[in-house]
């Protein structure tokens, strides 16, 4: 019998699961600190920080961003609805925990096409009737906005945040990621805000030892670690707000001390535009 977490339950959609295949989201949990992965997760990050050590720094300075960015968004732009795309597993403040927390009448819908998060996000929100946790291939907008679940909760005659954090790595060149931000941005209200980061370098060996392993790795689900002029063109037309693009790190720091990661190898760089 596969040895799932202790704290899942064995469902529809966790019985769907792979456990021989290392997935992003429960590689990034267990660089968390997460009970949500398996052995063959933890065997990848193990090789993985053999190339790249300051791979947990820059996981943990990544949730902070997202923190830093849903308060900000709704303390100082009133935003009140947010949409995760490649939201990952549930672990300590997330989207609707940050947002509600400023206001409890935000809305959050989660997209993710992992089995295992859909099973453990319903269970961390079956009383929380302002937040829910489709599962979709977040690269096919009419079917994440034509979702049942996301036209209860998302007016789209109000502002939106769509959020892409940390995910666009995952998605393969061919599958035109700045091309599917800009369907999911045309389809927002006038004012809606969008956040992209994601992992990058200007190392060639590094690019392409993490690139070919992931790839390898996660049986193909993986897109490629990008240099920052291909990230910044993402935001093309849009207005960025302040600092403006860079490492996330910069990102209106709330004076908590960061993690030290070693930017020669890799990280996360982007920012938040408002949609005109």
């Amino acid at each position: 019998m596969p040895e799932y977490p202790e704290s899942s339950e064995v469902t529809e959609s966790t019985a769907e699961v792979d456990v021989n295949i290392p997935s992003v989201a429960r590689m990034y949990d267990h660089y968390l600190g997460g009970k949500d992965n398996y052995a063959v997760d933890r065997a990848a990050v193990a090789e993985l920080d053999k190339v790249v050590p300051s791979t947990r720094p820059l996981a943990v300075n990544n949730r902070r961003f997202l923190k830093r960015v849903v308060r900000a968004l709704a303390e100082e732009y009133g935003v009140r609805q947010f949409l995760d795309h490649g939201s990952g597993l549930p672990t300590q403040e997330n989207v609707h925990q940050v947002a509600q927390d400023v206001d409890a009448g935000c809305r959050v819908v989660y997209v993710d096409n992992d089995p295992i998060v859909l099973a453990h996000g319903r269970a961390l929100l079956q009383e929380n009737d302002r937040t829910c946790v489709v599962r979709a291939d977040m690269r096919d907008t009419d079917a994440v906005l034509a979702h049942p679940e996301v036209t209860r909760l998302i007016d789209m005659e109000q502002p939106v945040a769509a959020l892409f954090i940390s995910v666009l790595h995952c998605i393969p060149d061919s599958s035109d990621p700045g091309g599917f931000v800009r369907r999911v941005a045309e389809r927002l209200p006038s004012g809606s805000f969008v956040v992209i980061n994601q992992l990058v370098s200007e190392s060639a060996r590094t690019r392409d030892f993490v690139t070919d392993f992931m790839e390898r790795s996660t049986g193909g689900n993986w897109g490629r670690v990008r240099q920052q002029h291909e990230v910044a063109r993402y935001f093309d037309g849009w207005e960025i707000l302040e600092p403006g693009l860079g490492r996330i790190n910069d990102w209106r720091p709330d004076g908590e001390l960061a993690p030290r990661e070693n930017y020669d190898e890799w990280y996360e760089y982007g920012g938040v535009a408002r949609i005109p």
